[in-house]
């Protein structure tokens, strides 16, 4: 983990940080599941992806982003020429943990006839190694232009994936891995949560098991969640996924309660991601005065990983039409 500072006890962190955005021409991204303070001092607040496309069309020499290391390499990939830091560089993702470059590749040579449909939660090398990269929000629109004959592999998260096959009635072969902070839901205490509010809405990210999807309202991205809770009739939402996205929740609708899923032992501390909150306000600051951690990749790695990403840009914008991947061999 980076060094946790002792000497900046004295300093308003946030006015800091604000004289070295300036100075440094940096903008900051933070992810929905970061703490609120952060939240409230960025640039950007969003989805991983859409932070690094907001981030790729300024023209900021500097890349703070507040989330997790996948989310740094993604916004690298997609602006080379700008410095990346990363508060903390231990700051991962069990979904990328559980997914080895080196495993995933056996396992893509061991099943020939499959493409690799890959969900963003990985590393730049298994990127590298897949075919189309989805996000939680355009999974379904790509998934709906692959001819359902083509066998797919689909990783790292088994329960997104087992989603989508139960959804549009696939077969994808899946990767076992799992998000730690979803797996925590507890059905249980869910159904006693909602039995004390039977009129509001369960709204779940597709990375929940499906004991937890099954009872959802909606299900969907955590934008998606966000965008959900503003359109909703009544005035209460039950909220199954990281409980910092309630932040921009409560900002957005104050009139409107929000109440996030608990884990087994009845409240929300083991829903919050571990990852995401190894990031500080102390960190951020250093991370800016000393331009480190910063986020570096080989020039061949990042062109291998970005095609896939290319390829997700392009079906999920409706440039490539239904079957069209079957007309040109996947890796071309």
């Amino acid at each position: 983990m980076t060094a946790q500072p002792t000497n900046l006890s004295g300093l308003d962190l946030r006015a800091e940080i604000d004289r070295l955005r300036k100075e440094r021409n940096a903008v900051i991204l933070a992810h929905y599941y970061q703490r609120p303070e952060i939240q409230d001092l960025a640039d950007f607040v969003g989805d991983s992806l859409e932070l690094s496309r907001k981030a790729a069309a300024t023209d900021a020499d500097v890349i703070a982003f507040c989330g997790v290391k996948f989310m740094a390499d993604t916004a690298k990939i997609l602006s080379p020429d700008k410095i990346v830091v990363l508060p903390d560089l231990d700051a991962g993702c069990s979904l990328e943990d559980s997914c080895p470059p080196d495993k995933f590749k056996a396992f893509r040579e061991a099943h020939p006839d499959h493409i690799a449909l890959t969900y963003i939660n990985c590393s730049t090398e298994v990127k590298a190694l897949s075919d189309v990269i989805v996000t939680s929000s355009s999974a379904e629109t790509i998934l709906a232009q692959i001819p359902p004959e083509q066998k797919i592999i689909f990783g790292p998260d088994r329960h997104l994936g087992g989603y989508l096959n139960r959804k549009f009635g696939r077969d994808m072969l899946l990767w076992p891995g799992v998000c730690i902070v979803h797996e925590a839901f507890s059905e249980t205490e869910l159904l006693k949560l909602k039995a004390l509010h039977p009129d509001a809405p369960i709204a779940a990210h597709p990375e929940c098991p499906p004991h937890i999807v099954d009872h959802a309202d909606y299900v969907g991205s955590t934008s998606g969640i966000l965008q959900y809770a503003k359109t909703m009739e009544g005035d209460t939402l039950i909220v199954a996924t990281e409980p910092h996205i309630i932040h921009q929740m409560e900002l957005a609708m104050p009139h409107k309660t929000f109440i996030g899923a608990p884990g087994a032992d009845g409240n929300c501390n083991c829903n919050i991601c571990p990852y995401m909150a190894l990031n500080t306000m102390e960190k951020l600051y250093l991370a800016l005065r000393d331009l480190q951690p910063r986020i570096e990749m080989d020039e061949d790695l990042r062109l291998a990983a970005k095609k896939s990403l290319d390829r997700m840009l392009d079906m999920a914008s409706g440039t490539v039409g239904m079957g069209d991947l079957g007309a040109r061999p996947f890796g071309s």
